[in-house]
């Protein structure tokens, strides 16, 4: 929710290392607070300890660093705006002013050194706050954010306002000068970290390439640096005229198949009313349209990814008496996505199926493949099968698809792919279409449909057993 909520104007905080810089800053600005010794100062009615003018800022700034005055202001104002030392009066500008304006140094838990993020959550805790303290006399920036909060993180909003009104509680029991000084901490922070609309904000321009908090890297680092940078220097780089060729190869390839490219054929379901796209692409289909079968000559993944495509390639590997490495893969991805309760059945089935010395369905794999899968079936889990699977695959890939594509199977499945012609309806025709609408088939019906022909197929193939159509002729 948080995520969703962050503006574009995320003053590159999430998950980022400060700039190494600030770690120079927070140095002079310990020192600084050493050097330089505040004194009590009224605002309004409440005396502030610790207060410190623009005027000695300044003065110190150009003694300590040896600079013009303008320099030293300059550099002051960068201390303002990246919330080491907030202003006690003026708040929404966060500059330095030469003169006797009031200005406290930060505490260090708001320091931009910090990593914790400022989250659109303490924000609206602090907004929230500051709603009930001003008894809803907010800035209209802060009104029109907290308004946007109030909607955004509407199921948090009793834990938002809770939280506030503690904070609030507890606030109030300090002492008058504590509070001031606590309540002008936070905005400070706030406006550095969530500045005003059209407000320039410093944590903008950081580049936070390295963490200021790191340890010091050594002499051993860099030599391990070095080394993998060398050998990543001497790995082959494939040319980027070749990658590029196959890119440009790739797009050719699935133009035609790109939806956004290439329209529906015969007309697009959504816009004309007219199913014929559903009923020539359904997955039993009995014959296939061509754009479907070419798809099935552009890799072997394509092929076994269509259900009816797999089917074609299941005829032609029977037609080979080499169905048994197509059977495996199958089996494996049966495995891999089935339920876990059944993994130790599965693989004992596939053992004895396709592994196992004499198996009816022995597959031809190399040795190692065989051993260190047999071994690992001692203990089973989804992914015992990978090495296996994978050996199988290229080898279909490698061999059988391509005798595939040459083989007559292919080609009169090519002759018999049904090319329709597009139906090019005219605006009124399509407006008038979706004034007629008319229910269509839920997928799920589909869904089930198919699943029914697949177990009717699947009992089909299973042997018979005699005994038990024995035993129900007895009873009769």
């Amino acid at each position: 929710m948080t995520v969703g909520l962050r503006s574009n104007r995320d003053h590159a905080q999430h998950y980022r290392p400060r700039m190494s810089c600030l770690k120079k800053l927070e140095a002079l600005v310990v020192e600084m607070q050493s050097g330089l010794k505040g004194t009590d100062q009224k605002l309004n009615v409440t005396t502030i300890p610790h207060v410190l003018t623009g005027q000695e800022i300044l003065a110190w700034i150009a003694n300590k660093m040896k600079m013009e005055t303008e320099e030293a202001q300059a550099f002051g104002t960068m201390l303002v705006a990246y919330g080491y030392i907030y202003p006690l009066q003026d708040h929404k500008k966060l500059i330095l002013k030469p003169d006797g304006s009031f200005y406290r140094f930060q505490t260090p838990y708001f320091w931009p050194v910090q990593k914790w993020p400022a989250e659109d959550l303490d924000y609206a805790i602090y907004l929230a706050k500051r709603n009930i303290r001003k008894k809803g006399s907010l800035e209209v920036y802060e009104q029109t954010r907290y308004n946007n909060f109030h909607k955004w993180l509407n199921p948090k909003w009793d834990f938002i306002v809770m939280q506030a009104s503690e904070q609030y509680k507890a606030n109030k029991q300090r002492q008058k000068a504590d509070r001031v000084v606590f309540d002008c901490q936070e905005r400070a922070y706030w406006i550095v970290q969530r500045p005003p609309p059209r407000a320039h904000s410093a944590m903008d321009c950081l580049d936070r390439l390295s963490d200021p908090n790191e340890e010091p890297q050594t002499f051993d680092h860099f030599r391990r640096t070095t080394i993998h940078l060398n050998q990543a220097m001497m790995r082959s780089r494939v040319k980027s005229t070749v990658s590029l060729g196959a890119l440009v190869k790739d797009i050719t390839k699935y133009k035609n198949h790109d939806p956004f490219l290439a329209p529906c054929i015969p007309s697009n379901p959504w816009l004309s009313n007219d199913d014929a796209y559903w009923e020539l692409n359904l997955q039993s289909v009995e014959v296939p349209t061509k754009m479907r079968v070419e798809r099935w000559s552009f890799s072997l993944m394509e092929l076994l990814n269509d259900p009816r495509g797999r089917k074609d390639f299941k005829v032609f590997l029977k037609k080979e008496f080499s169905g048994e490495n197509l059977a495996f893969w199958e089996a494996a991805e049966v495995m891999k996505w089935g339920s876990a309760g059944s993994m130790a059945e599965q693989s004992q089935a596939i053992f004895k199926t396709f592994l196992a010395p004499g198996a009816p369905r022995w597959i031809n794999i190399d040795g190692r493949t065989m051993g260190l899968t047999v071994k690992g079936l001692d203990h089973p889990h989804r992914y015992v099968l990978d090495a296996a699977q994978t050996h199988v695959f290229l080898l279909m890939k490698k061999d059988t698809f391509f005798r595939y594509l040459k083989s007559p199977t292919y080609k009169d499945m090519q002759k018999k792919a049904i090319d329709p012609a597009p139906h090019n309806y005219s605006d009124a025709q399509v407006e008038q279409n979706g004034r007629n609408l008319k229910p269509g088939v839920d997928p799920i019906i589909l869904w089930q449909r198919s699943e029914e022909e697949r177990m009717t197929a699947e009992a089909a193939a299973r042997p018979v057993d005699i005994s038990q159509i024995k035993n129900k002729l007895d009873r009769k």
